[in-house]
């Protein structure tokens, strides 16, 4: 068996790592996995210890015991982990793309203003929308209902019910996550709604 380079040997490590980390987050036993994967406890020991050689379809069982999948199991660091935000000071609104999920953004927005009394100016379309409120008080038109949404409270709903978002009782600041099908419809419902610093509502995840 020709011998390992030192890129194979630190992947080699990095897998056994992650095999017994993502094994002990699962509060399983070496016996609970081993049984899972099909193994002797003996062996899968001696694999996270690095004592026995690690194959290839071992990995692959071992992966799917732990639901997760072999590209996940050996995917290595990369350099652009930190990523900086693109800033849209028009809209009081940071953005930050996820690069794992091409077109999927996080975003947090400033508003100040309430949301719309007009429900000409509700948006409505497919899928559904998520955003945590990080301060002051949010508060959610959702068709013939209003609900306010405090500090560390977070919104879910469908976005084919129409609906707007605005701020109550001083400045609130909101994190969502949206995708650009969410962008697409707000854009063809006219923009996003402004607040009297030319901010918009965040539009979350559909």
């Amino acid at each position: 068996m020709l011998p390992m380079t030192q890129d194979e040997g630190d992947l080699d490590s990095l897998v056994r790592k992650r095999i017994r980390a993502l094994r002990v987050a699962q509060g399983w036993s070496l016996e609970e996995l081993a049984s899972r994967a099909k193994l002797s406890p003996s062996t899968l020991s001696r694999i996270e210890n690095g004592q026995r050689r690690l194959a290839l379809d071992q990995m692959v069982t071992l992966a799917r015991a732990l639901d997760t999948s072999l590209d996940q199991l050996v995917e290595t660091a990369t350099d652009d982990v930190v990523s900086s935000p693109m800033i849209d000071a028009a809209h009081s609104q940071m953005r930050w793309p996820i690069k794992a999920e091409p077109g999927m953004s996080v975003v947090r927005q400033r508003m100040t203003n309430p949301p719309p009394d007009s429900p000409s100016r509700m948006r409505a379309h497919p899928g559904r929308e998520w955003f945590v409120v990080l301060s002051g008080t949010a508060v959610l038109l959702l068709g013939n209902r209003r609900f306010r949404i405090e500090t560390n409270q977070a919104a879910e709903f469908p976005t084919m019910l129409p609906h707007a978002l605005g701020a109550e009782g001083g400045p609130c600041e909101i994190l969502g996550i949206f995708d650009r099908d969410a962008r697409r419809g707000h854009q063809r419902d006219g923009g996003p709604q402004r607040s009297d610093n030319g901010g918009g509502s965040a539009r979350p995840r559909t």
